[in-house]
């Protein structure tokens, strides 16, 4: 099934990140998908406002990782800077997708290492609207 919901200002897309974290539990993944800019930070800002209400989410592109602690274990990965297979074992990747609920940016990085049960979400600008944003949610299942 897939979901389409437009946003026109940050904010509406952190809320529309919430709103879908909602939906989540434990085991989900979330590959993220959307060009440099669209939001796709805001999103998961949004997902931890319910999952790890106290945490300070920002881009984890030097680290890679981002571990948030709330309701339960949320991680955030942004995968642009890895280059091959190694490089994302020693992020430690596959011991935590199957420990609490994984948003991972650039997941067109590593497509062949997605779960193939996996919720994708895809971010784009809205033609002619500098703030509008399409947001397109599917359930990818085996």
């Amino acid at each position: 099934m897939k979901k389409t919901i437009y946003t026109n200002s940050t904010e509406e897309t952190e809320l529309a990140g919430e709103e879908f974290a909602k939906t989540l539990s434990k085991g989900d993944f979330v590959a993220m998908r959307g060009d440099l800019g669209v939001g796709k930070t805001a999103f998961v800002r949004g997902m931890a406002k319910y999952l790890a209400p106290k945490a300070r989410v920002q881009s984890p592109t030097y680290l890679i990782v981002n571990e948030y602690r709330g309701n339960m274990p949320f991680y955030h990965f942004d995968m642009y800077r890895i280059d091959d297979e190694d490089s994302l074992v020693s992020t430690g990747y596959f011991d935590y997708i199957e420990n609490g609920i994984c948003a991972a940016e650039w997941s067109e990085k590593i497509e062949e290492f997605i779960p193939e049960d996996h919720i994708s979400v895809t971010i784009s600008k809205v033609p002619d609207d500098l703030n509008a944003r399409k947001i397109e949610i599917e359930r990818c299942e085996k």
